[in-house]
C-alpha cells in the first residue's frame, strides 16, 4: 500500500496497524515545521535518544524558505544525517521500523523518512568459549549482525568484498547477510544460494542460522554429517572468504555459516594456522587421528573381547579381569546416554554448584559404579577416553556424527560379531560417501575425486604462499 499524503491518514493506519494502544515501547511523536505537522514513529531501545533529539531539535529550528517541495529536498537539506533513506509503501515502512529505523512521515510528502540512528543491545566482543584458540586473536562474532560484518570489514579492505543484504520469514522478517569476493567467489553457488533464500517460504526463522541451514539444503534424516561449517571467529570467516567460499550471517547468531564445506574443512582449526608449518601439521594430524580413535576404539575393544583368542600376548592386559554383570555393549551404550546426561546437566547447573556437583558426579558414575558392579573399570576407562577426546573437535554436529556411527557400530558389532563390526564400518562408509556438500560436490573433497596435490595440504600444514589465506577455521 502506497503512503498517504494526508499525515492524519498515515496515522490512523500506523495507529492501527500498531496497535499502538497495546505496544508500549512503540512510540510516536507529532511535531511542527514551519507550520507543517510531522510525525516520528520509533522503537523504545532500539534508538539512539540524543541522536534523534539533536536531529528533532535541527528540523525544528533550521528550516528556512521556501520549504522543500518533497521528500528527497527534505532529507538533503533538513536531516544532515548520513544513513538517510526513503519508502513509499507502508509494507517497507513496518519492516524497517520493527527493525528499530525510526520513520519520519511530513504531511504532503509521498514518501517517508528513514533515519538509521539505532542502536542494539549487544555484549562485548570476546574471545567464543568453543573456538578459542592458544595464540591469535580474541574477538568473536555477537549477536548484533552490524558487528559481525565489521569483524570482517577490519580484516579484509578490498572493495570486492561484498555484503550482500536478503531478509527471510513472513513475520520475522530476519536479517541475513551473505559475504564474498566479487572475484573470486563460485557465480552459480552464489546464485542458487540467494535463490534459496529469496524463496524461503516460512513463518520465521525461529532458530536462527539451523532454520535457515534446514531450509537452504534439506537434510537426509539417516545421514547425522553435517552439511555446513559454523564458526564464532572473524579470522576464520575472512579467511574462509578470501578462498572464495561464502559465508552466511544471520541477525541474532553469534555465528557464521561457511559453505561449502567438505568433511576436511570441519575438522580445520585455526590454532593451525597460528603456528609454524611442523607444530601446524602436528595439531591438525593429531586431532584427524584422535577423531579416528573415538569411532574406533570401543567397537574394535568390544570386538576383541568377543573374540579373546584374536589379541596377542602383549595385549593380555585388556581383557576384563572382573565378573561382567551386564553385557560390555549394554555398558558401553549406557555410559554413552550418561555422558549426554552429564553435559546436558552441566549447560543448567548454576555456576556455583559446577563444583561440587562435577565431585558428586565423579564419585558416582566413577568408583562406586564400578564397586556396585554395574560397570566395570575397562569400560569405563575407554569411554572417558572418548567423552574428553570428543572436544578435540569444534565442530558439535560432527562430534555427534560420530558418536552416533559408534552405536550403530557397536550395537551391530554385539549382534553379529565380526560380520556386524564389519557392516557397520560399511554404514559409516556410505554415509560418508553419499553425504555431498551443498554445491553438489563430493563430501570427501580431495581425496574423492583423489587429487594428490591438494590432498597433501589437508594432512601437513605447509609455509603459506604470499598473497595466501593465513588462517582456516
Amino acid at each position: 500500500m502506497d503512503i498517504q499524503t494526508s499525515i492524519q491518514d498515515t496515522m490512523a493506519y500506523m495507529k492501527e496497524t500498531l496497535r499502538l494502544d497495546a505496544n508500549f515501547d512503540i512510540i510516536y511523536r507529532t511535531f511542527t515545521i514551519k507550520g507543517r505537522m510531522a510525525v516520528i514513529f520509533c522503537v523504545d531501545g532500539f534508538t539512539q535518544d540524543d541522536m534523534l533529539e539533536r536531529l528533532l531539535q535541527y528540523m525544528m529550528e533550521g528550516v528556512g524558505d521556501p520549504f522543500p517541495e518533497d521528500a528527497h529536498a527534505f532529507s538533503k537539506t533538513m536531516l544532515p544525517y548520513a544513513e538517510i533513506g526513503l519508502m513509499d509503501n507502508y509494507e517497507s515502512v513496518l519492516v524497517s521500523l520493527l527493525s528499530g529505523i525510526s520513520i519520519l512521515f511530513v504531511d504532503g510528502y509521498e514518501k517517508a523518512l528513514s533515519i538509521d540512528c539505532r542502536t542494539y543491545p549487544a555484549r562485548n566482543v570476546q574471545e567464543p568459549d568453543k573456538d578459542k584458540v592458544m595464540r591469535g586473536s580474541r574477538d568473536g562474532f555477537v549477536e548484533t549482525l552490524v558487528y559481525n560484518t565489521a569483524l570482517i570489514r577490519r580484516r579484509i579492505r578490498d572493495p570486492k568484498l561484498t555484503m550482500e543484504m536478503h531478509r527471510a520469514g513472513r513475520r520475522s522478517a530476519t536479517d541475513i547477510v551473505v559475504c564474498y569476493i566479487e572475484d573470486r567467489v563460485d557465480r552459480e553457488l552464489l546464485q542458487e544460494v540467494c535463490r534459496r533464500i529469496d524463496r524461503l517460504e516460512v513463518d520465521a526463522l525461529t532458530m536462527n542460522q539451523q532454520s535457515l541451514a534446514e531450509c537452504l539444503f534439506p537434510y537426509k534424516w539417516y545421514n547425522p554429517f553435517p552439511k555446513f561449517k559454523y564458526t564464532e571467529r572473524p579470522d576464520a570467516a575472512a579467511a574462509t572468504i578470501l578462498e572464495g567460499k561464502i559465508v552466511i550471517l544471520v541477525d541474532n547468531s553469534p555465528s557464521a555459516m561457511l559453505l561449502p564445506s567438505s568433511i576436511f574443512d570441519i575438522v580445520e582449526e585455526a590454532d593451525e594456522y597460528y603456528f609454524p608449518p611442523v607444530t601446524g601439521t602436528y595439531l591438525r594430524l593429531s586431532r584427524m587421528l584422535i577423531a579416528i580413535a573415538t569411532l574406533q576404539l570401543t567397537p574394535i575393544w568390544l570386538l576383541l573381547v568377543q573374540n579373546p583368542q584374536w589379541l596377542p600376548h602383549w595385549m593380555e592386559f585388556t581383557r576384563i579381569q572382573e565378573p561382567v554383570n551386564i553385557p560390555i555393549v549394554v555398558q558401553l551404550l549406557l555410559l554413552e546416554l550418561a555422558i549426554d546426561g552429564l553435559r546436558l546437566a552441566a549447560v543448567n547447573t548454576p555456576n556455583m554448584l559446577s563444583t561440587p556437583f562435577s565431585v558428586l558426579a565423579a564419585l558416582v558414575l566413577g568408583e562406586f559404579s564400578v564397586r556396585s558392579g554395574w560397570f566395570n573399570s575397562e569400560t569405563m576407562l575407554y569411554m572417558a577416553f572418548v567423552a574428553v577426546a570428543n572436544y578435540t573437535q569444534a565442530s558439535f554436529e560432527l562430534g555427534y556424527a560420530l558418536k552416533f556411527m559408534r552405536m550403530i557400530i557397536l550395537f551391530l558389532t554385539a549382534l553379529g560379531n565380526v560380520w556386524g563390526f564389519l557392516l557397520g564400518e560399511g554404514i559409516t562408509v556410505v554415509a560418508l560417501l553419499t553425504n555431498q556438500t551443498i554445491s553438489g560436490g563430493s563430501y570427501l573433497d580431495p581425496l574423492i575425486p583423489f587429487r594428490w596435490d591438494r590432498l597433501k595440504r589437508r594432512f601437513f600444514r605447509t609455509r603459506l604462499p604470499h598473497g595466501e589465506k593465513n588462517v582456516r577455521s
